[in-house]
């Protein structure tokens, strides 16, 4: 019996010998991978996009120019759009009088980007794009390059366009760059503050709308004195709109 429990013990104890050992992580172990992007200077051209809500492009309307508008500058710094503007036919007065814009028209577009058959109507505006990716400011200034003036040369004397009800929109989570209320425009080709973005501000697209779908159409005036001579002609003047990368104060 002796011999039998030691052969018996003995094999047990080879056999324990002969099993292989694994150890095993308590929780599976970690591991770790990576992930980037990067962003560079966007140089296309961006769309104008509708004043009352600037998460949709829109396809505006030139009063003055059935083939118009003009196509924005080039990215990455951009004007997209700056509205024209129509005060109408008046009838010839000896009192003085103030003349209105008439409100932005423009076309929805679709999912393909084609215009609609729906006009809609907002707020006179000019829109400003930044996709430099540096947030380093920008200043938009406007002048009038002269003074109204007939067909045959004669000149509106003592006419004045004034924006008013201006406001500042936009999608963007940059800081909002800044602008006059009001702004009104001297004859003599000198440049007035329309929006500026210090550092830090002014990334992604900018509209300066000058009033409200409900007051579109009472925010740019033409003044005009009746002592005016004013002849039975189509008068025009030109606005220039000038974007440089001098950041607001």
């Amino acid at each position: 019996m002796k011999k039998l429990s030691k052969l018996f013990m003995s094999t047990i104890i080879l056999g324990a010998l002969a099993t292989p050992v694994t150890t095993f992580a308590a929780d599976g172990g970690v591991y770790t991978s990576n992930g980037v992007v990067e962003f560079v200077p966007n140089e296309d051209p961006t769309n104008p996009v509708d004043p009352t809500d600037p998460t949709d492009p829109v396809n505006p309307i030139d009063p003055t120019d059935p083939d118009g508008p003009n196509p924005g500058t080039n990215g990455p710094l951009s004007i997209d759009y700056a509205s024209s503007l129509d005060f109408g036919v008046q009838k010839i007065t000896s009192k003085d009088q103030t003349y209105f814009a008439a409100s932005q028209k423009y076309k929805t577009l679709d999912a393909d980007g084609n215009p609609s058959d729906e006009v809609k109507e907002g707020p006179n505006y000019v829109q400003v794009t930044d996709n430099r990716g540096t947030e380093a400011g920008w200043s938009l200034k406007v002048n009038q390059e002269g003074q109204f003036t007939s067909t045959s040369g004669k000149e509106l004397t003592g006419a004045t366009i004034s924006f008013k009800n201006g406001s500042v929109v936009t999608a963007s989570d940059s800081g909002k760059p800044v602008g006059p209320a009001t702004i009104v425009l001297n004859a003599d080709g000198s440049q007035s503050d329309v929006m500026a973005a210090s550092v830090g501000n002014g990334a992604g697209t900018y509209l300066n709308t000058w009033g409200t779908a409900a007051n579109a159409g009472e925010s740019i005036e033409l003044s005009v004195p009746g002592s005016t001579t004013k002849y039975a002609e189509k008068y025009s003047t030109k606005l220039t709109w000038t974007l440089t990368d001098v950041p607001g104060n």
